[in-house]
């Protein structure tokens, strides 16, 4: 039991790791600065002559994506959330995205703030898997009605005949025997989901929360793509510049690094380049979009995250 003399040196330990942990993220936030710093100041001079007013746009739809993600992740429960405090933990976390690979930073964050709500550590699973499938679902469809409005411009990789039918049948074959293996535990967890899923569509105001914002954190991100290239002077249509981001991102899914960073650079601009834009311009289009959601965001992203850690909201 913890007496009252042993209380000073508990609230001591917590303050010393609170302060720890903020200049460990005030650490890693100039680290990043100065080693991406050519990229910074590269991407700066290039957008020096663009249009202010697609740049503003550009600027806006960034910032939207933040109120987005926080509308997505309250259709995932049927608390009501901190607003305020959501908006700001979606902020931290695509700060801590570029830091950790695979989307574990944002993840992490996310897990963090709604156990500090009060969910449950299964509730939090199920909350953040249900937003996840909400973003690939979302995706799915805005890429399918994307490629049907501009015809020609996705190409499919060609796969060798019999190649998918064996990947069906090895898929296939995993999923029956963990199964088998985890038939009790993975029933449980299964209703559990099942029943967190049903409660939130039950309430048409978080399954529209969950469904409008999924899609319109995509669309925002594209329209920051398609705002550059009218900055830069670029004039494309904006489905197929949509399309090429939407194709790109999902790509650089499969090449787990902080915040896409080189697996998404490398893809988007060859889907720039695919949609019509010149390889030196892509380049251009790709340097603004990363500078107005990563480079210009990651120090005040990395400062609120220390903040909310510190105030204890994470």
């Amino acid at each position: 039991m913890t007496t009252p003399s042993d209380a000073p040196v508990i609230s001591g330990r917590r303050a010393s790791w609170h302060t720890a942990a903020t200049l460990l993220v005030l650490l890693v936030a100039a680290v990043l600065a100065a080693r991406h710093w050519t990229v910074i100041d590269t991407g700066t001079q290039e957008l020096a002559a663009a249009d202010r007013g697609w740049l503003l746009v550009a600027a806006a739809a960034a910032a939207l994506t933040w109120g987005c993600a926080a509308l997505a992740q309250q259709g995932t429960v049927t608390e009501p959330l901190p607003a305020g405090r959501l908006v700001a933990a979606q902020f931290a976390a695509s700060a801590a995205n570029h830091v950790l690979p695979a989307g574990v930073g944002a993840g992490a964050v996310n897990w963090r703030f709604l156990t500090r709500c009060g969910l449950t550590p299964t509730d939090t699973a199920t909350a953040l898997a249900l937003k996840a499938t909400a973003s690939a679902t979302s995706r799915a469809a805005l890429i399918t009605g994307l490629s049907v409005a501009c015809p020609g411009i996705l190409h499919l990789p060609h796969l060798p005949a019999g190649i998918p039918a064996m990947l069906l049948v090895s898929a296939s074959a995993t999923i029956a025997l963990l199964s088998r293996l985890l038939r009790t535990r993975i029933r449980d967890r299964l209703q559990t989901t099942l029943a967190q899923v049903r409660a939130v569509h039950e309430l048409p105001a978080r399954a529209a929360a969950l469904w409008g914002g999924s899609l319109a954190f995509a669309t925002s991100h594209a329209l920051v793509v398609y705002a550059v290239t009218q900055a830069l002077d670029m004039p494309l249509p904006a489905a197929r510049v949509a399309l090429a981001y939407l194709a790109a991102s999902s790509a650089a899914v499969l090449l787990p690094t902080p915040g896409g960073i080189g697996s998404l650079d490398a893809a988007l601009a060859l889907a720039l380049v695919t949609a019509g834009i010149p390889g030196g311009a892509a380049a251009t289009v790709v340097l603004g979009y990363r500078l107005l959601t990563v480079w210009l965001p990651l120090v005040p992203g990395l400062l609120v995250l220390a903040l909310l850690v510190r105030r204890k909201v994470l």
